[in-house]
């Protein structure tokens, strides 16, 4: 999140920050803000978003916990996504001018001298899920509980790894090689099932308990693994960084890409899903995609898996879909921000919006969405007591009477999904965010709290690395004019992955 060059610049910005941020009296809504004073709430955010990071680091490693409590208390486990939400967190902070160019420097080589350090699986260069942020140890117990943990490589967590290492090493010259030695020998190709054109979920080494598992090896050139016996086959879910990153890198063909799901097919066989998609089949790179969407609220939408925020707009803090995308993405980000809106606005009457997974409130971590726009038929409840729909699946299946509004309650609120949405509702965000500071005590020294039940008013005074990262990476955008994307586009990315995202139109529109 221009980095500060001259005297000047520096004293307006300690102005700014030293600004109270103001939220509108009870009961009134909160008035439209001109550019400059919508900079100002910006830059307040990210300057106390930052600090929370400094409350999540261990100084000696230089890695970050998962979480840290309003009282200071931090986990301790970590994982290649937190890592990586810190890297790029720091790289905001630095071109925000929070921190000085020298600050930031110091603090990525510290956590890349400790990454080089962390316990991997060699033949692929992928990083176990869960470390010590204190030792750096490979996690073999679960700290918490003392249960054991079967070390796994997830190929989207080691996805948000690879991308904070690329945009470190293009945006810190000074520290490219070590970078460089980190990225280089990560290889996507392990977790690419060339059978059905998909990633795996990721593997294990070592057999994982009861999971299920599928021995293999995608690379021919070392022993057998444990692959997940799922892979990830819809489109509009986070774990398309690690597609990008793989297709880029020449480690995964680019038909992968549209080997993805937009949705399922619209037949019986598939009345699982959601709800009955309608769309068209179209041909790209010589594969047959089915360009489905669902409809919610006059608005014809490409899904997500479980109509969360984060699945369909953590991935486009990092990579300009919608401008590279202009018929796909271009189209089905805004209505997926609109969807979300409305369901938290007029659906559920919530009188606020932002559905994600985070804490709950109520204790422990759960998943929230907007059910209607994700293809779990379980779906992704935006509340704690599971307010579902189903429109049911043509004849295949009946339609379900859909709940009134007063049938919505103790529903759950995550910031981060307004932050989320700031480059395509702008205005929407910053004023759903300024009434949850208005009505509720959502708002601490690192910034928003993870999560409120707009019920009850119950608040999680937590702070996620994961979460404060997605929000660090918005407003890096917002306040420097899309840097961070620039910082892992430049180069491969964008020569490899651009052109597909241009090829392509949705059925998404309204």
């Amino acid at each position: 999140m221009p980095r500060r060059r001259f005297a000047v610049l520096a004293v307006l910005l300690g102005l700014a920050l030293a600004l109270p941020l103001a939220a509108p009296a009870a009961g009134q809504a909160p008035a439209a803000a001109s550019s400059s004073a919508d900079r100002r709430v910006l830059q307040r955010y990210a300057a106390d978003t930052w600090r929370s990071f400094e409350l999540l680091l261990d100084p000696a490693t230089g890695l970050p916990s998962d979480n840290v409590s309003a009282a200071g208390e931090r986990s301790r486990y970590t994982s290649p996504t937190n890592v990586g939400a810190y890297l790029w967190s720091t790289l905001a902070a630095r071109d925000a001018g929070i921190i000085s160019p020298s600050q930031a420097r110091r603090r990525i080589a510290a956590t890349l001298a400790t990454v080089a350090r962390l316990e991997r699986h060699q033949p692929s260069g992928m990083f176990y899920n869960w470390y010590d942020p204190a030792s750096g140890a490979k996690l073999t117990t679960w700290p918490v509980d003392g249960s054991p943990v079967y070390p796994f490589l997830s190929s989207v967590d080691n996805g948000w790894m690879a991308a904070a290492l690329l945009m470190v090493s293009n945006a810190v010259p000074q520290l490219r090689s070590q970078a460089r030695a980190l990225l280089d020998p990560m290889d996507f190709g392990y977790y690419y099932d060339p059978a059905a054109g998909l990633l795996r979920g990721g593997f294990w080494v070592d057999p994982p308990g009861t999971q299920c598992t599928t021995p293999g090896n995608y690379r021919g050139d070392v022993p057998d693994v444990l692959y997940t016996c799922h892979h990830y086959g819809s489109l509009n879910t986070e774990p398309r960084i690690a597609s990008y990153l793989g297709i880029a890198f020449g480690q995964v063909p680019a038909t992968h890409y549209f080997r993805m799901s937009r949705t399922f097919p619209p037949t019986c066989d598939w009345d699982w899903q959601e709800q009955q998609p309608a769309g068209v089949t179209r041909t790209y790179l010589g594969v047959e995609v089915f360009e489905g969407h669902y409809r919610y609220r006059g608005m014809d939408i490409v899904p997500s898996w479980g109509g969360s925020m984060f699945e369909a707009l953590m991935v486009p803090l990092l990579v300009p879909e919608a401008r590279w995308g202009p018929r796909s993405w271009g189209v089905n980000h805004p209505l997926y921000v609109r969807a979300q809106v409305e369901h938290g606005l007029e659906e559920a009457g919530y009188g606020y919006w932002g559905f994600s997974p985070s804490n709950n409130p109520s204790g422990g971590y759960r998943e929230y969405g907007v059910d209607a726009i994700g293809l779990n038929p379980d779906g992704y409840a935006s509340n704690n007591d599971n307010t579902l729909v189903d429109y049911g699946f043509g004849d295949c299946r009946p339609a379900q009477p859909l709940p009134p509004p007063e049938a919505y309650t103790n529903g759950v609120v995550t910031p981060h999904a307004s932050f989320l949405a700031l480059p395509y509702a702008r205005r929407a965000a910053l004023d759903n965010l300024a009434k949850l500071r208005r009505d509720f005590d959502v708002y601490g020294e690192g910034g928003f709290f993870d999560a409120v039940n707009v019920d009850n008013g119950q608040v999680s005074r937590y702070w996620l690395a994961l979460d404060q990262g997605m929000v660090m990476a918005a407003l890096g955008n917002e306040l420097t004019g899309d840097r961070l994307q620039r910082y892992l586009t430049r180069g491969p990315v964008e020569r490899a992955v651009r052109p597909l995202l241009a090829m392509e139109e949705f059925t998404a529109g309204g």
